[in-house]
């Protein structure tokens, strides 16, 4: 958006943008991840995968920044739709509900995500904790700048394990197809994100400190222990909690323009 004035109104380059856009995303309704969740069988590997979501039941035509949980036996689980897009990604992308504010058992632990800039509210990371996570996936379009200080944050508040997981986005990386593609590259640095992936523990301190500028994979053991350790003297939704004073109130009907009655 700051390279190409992408919030001039009705330019013909911002509708074609957005149009191969749509084109791209993904109609999970129609099976679109059906091949995804078949690897995850395979391979027996949960899955978060964050997506552009184009949703049947909001008509297929309005962009969602989703969050999909996959588990180890190919079920697609929860679709979570980001709530708020963040300043200039409202011209793009419509705001979700709380439909996807769920956790889900992953052997030991119990695991729930939150897309980007979501991670800075509290009341859907509340929400998460009041279910039990306590290992927590950040999905972030990619930045040191952003993963830095949320990820140990959040860890320390919640007494769980945070893996933010964080791209890299450089000039090189975009398709050729893409419409309009040296426009878009004319005043574009060459990294447009550095990465920035880590991982922090119950105690909010690193167990792997942010990665930039650098591609690969990341393994690390985690330890449930730590997280029974950690809450011994703060428990956020237990008992340093005090429901008698403040409450959380979540709706987690997914929303829509229609109902439909054939009686």
């Amino acid at each position: 958006m700051a390279y190409t004035n992408g919030a001039a109104w009705d330019l013909k380059v911002n509708k074609e943008l957005h149009a191969h856009y749509v084109r791209n995303s993904v109609q999970i309704e129609t099976g679109e991840l059906e091949d995804l969740c078949q690897l995850a069988k395979e391979k027996k590997l949960a899955v978060y995968l964050g997506m552009m979501e184009r949703a049947q039941d909001r008509g297929g035509h309005s962009l969602y920044c989703s969050l999909v949980y996959i588990d180890a036996q190919g079920k697609i689980q929860s679709v979570h739709r980001k709530l708020q897009p963040t300043y200039d990604e409202r011209l793009t992308w419509a705001p979700g509900d709380g439909h996807g504010l769920r956790v889900h058992p992953l052997k030991k632990f119990t695991v729930g995500g939150l897309n980007c800039w979501e991670n800075w509210m509290p009341l859907p990371r509340a929400s998460l904790y009041g279910q039990g996570e306590n290992l927590h996936v950040a999905v972030w379009p990619g930045g040191l700048h952003n993963t830095k200080d949320i990820t140990r944050f959040i860890a320390r508040e919640s007494r769980g394990y945070v893996i933010s997981v964080s791209s890299l986005m450089r000039t090189s990386d975009f398709p050729k197809d893409t419409p309009h593609l040296q426009k878009i590259l004319e005043k574009a640095p060459k990294t447009l994100a550095n990465g920035g992936s880590c991982i922090a523990g119950p105690d909010g301190e690193w167990e792997i400190a942010p990665i930039v500028d650098k591609e690969g994979l990341i393994y690390h053991t985690l330890n449930i222990n730590r997280v029974y350790e950690e809450h011994q003297n703060f428990d956020p939704v237990g008992h340093y909690a005090r429901p008698d004073v403040t409450q959380l109130s979540v709706n987690r009907e997914r929303q829509s323009t229609l109902k439909m009655s054939d009686g």
